[in-house]
């Protein structure tokens, strides 16, 4: 019978490419792993591998395995967790969020839904929305918030949640602010970014491939509000939610550019496993947070006083 020890030592194989990193990793010996692979070699009748010039080739039944392995171990881990928090009479829901979405909308949400069970407990952690499916078929996190993939395989399900506009702005005294520029004129111009800006997926790289803005022109800060910060001093552009930075806007601290070019409409989704083995909270969420109340949060913030807030909810940001 396959044990999480032999899983472990396989999918650390698979990772890192060799017995003797995994090794290393595990921190055992060659040998014992070695030991852990060659027991279920033999319990499943597969080679799982073979040692190549170019690394390790994976049977098919070894590709299946690596993807199996990770999916337990991930389970088992989540289990731990469920079981410990129930233990103490409460439930645990991870949330995987972009980056965008983590930063300007989450902390609303979070706090409103949380507010709504004494019992729960929420996890925020900023993950490269190109992982999503991954996270989820894993039970690393249980829903994921942010744009929708390209392509949604069986496995998953996605809920809408909030369309939303992405406008570019400058400081008032940019010179650019007194033009309609072209898509040539942005093109050229310093793009100071959030780390949205890193992940493939997303309105804020779609729109630097839309515009063809060189990597050379652009300069990606450690969060959206750092470069809407360097932006409002006249240190270049940065595309922003309209919603967040309205305020600014309407108080002449940032200056939001006019034409097609300079606008990008774009949504966020809600996705889960089709038939979720996570906690029921999941599903829970992935309804509420295309409610209007939730989305009135999103924008604003909850609105509920200090002392509703739910010390429970624990923010893991940009990690």
């Amino acid at each position: 019978m396959m044990t999480p020890t032999q899983l472990r030592a396989y999918s650390a194989v698979v990772r890192l490419g060799s017995v003797k990193s995994a090794a290393a990793h595990l921190s055992v010996s060659e040998a014992a792993v070695s030991l852990h692979i060659g027991q279920l070699r033999r319990e499943l009748g597969d080679q799982l591998f073979s040692r190549t010039a170019a690394g390790l080739a994976f049977t098919p039944g070894g590709l299946r395995l690596a993807s199996r392995a990770t999916e337990l171990l991930g389970l088992q881990d989540i289990t731990v967790l469920e079981v410990s928090a129930a233990g103490r009479g409460r439930r645990l829901l991870r949330v995987g969020a972009s980056s965008l979405f983590a930063e300007h909308a989450a902390p609303g949400l979070i706090e409103l839904f949380a507010g709504r069970a004494d019992d729960l407990d929420l996890e925020l952690s900023v993950r490269d929305p190109g992982a999503f499916e991954t996270l989820l078929q894993t039970r690393t996190i249980d829903i994921a918030i942010g744009p929708h993939p390209a392509v949604l395989d069986a496995p998953f399900t996605s809920r809408p949640v909030m369309n939303y506009r992405v406008v570019v702005v400058a400081g008032p005294d940019h010179p650019i602010v007194h033009l309609r520029p072209s898509a040539a004129q942005l093109r050229d111009q310093t793009w100071l970014l959030g780390p949205s800006a890193a992940a493939k997926v997303g309105a804020v790289p779609d729109l630097m491939r839309r515009l063809g803005v060189p990597e050379a022109n652009q300069q990606i800060y450690q969060s959206n509000a750092a470069a809407l910060e360097e932006a409002k001093r006249g240190r270049g552009l940065t595309p922003a939610l309209s919603f967040a930075v309205a305020p600014d806007v309407r108080n002449g601290l940032l200056v939001q550019l006019p034409g097609p070019h300079a606008v990008l409409e774009a949504g966020w989704h809600a996705i889960t496993l089709a038939d979720q083995g996570g906690p029921s909270a999941a599903a829970e969420l992935c309804r509420f947070a295309s409610t209007p109340r939730a989305i009135q949060a999103m924008m604003r913030g909850s609105g509920a006083k200090v002392g509703h807030f739910r010390p429970s909810v624990h923010v893991t940001l940009w990690s």
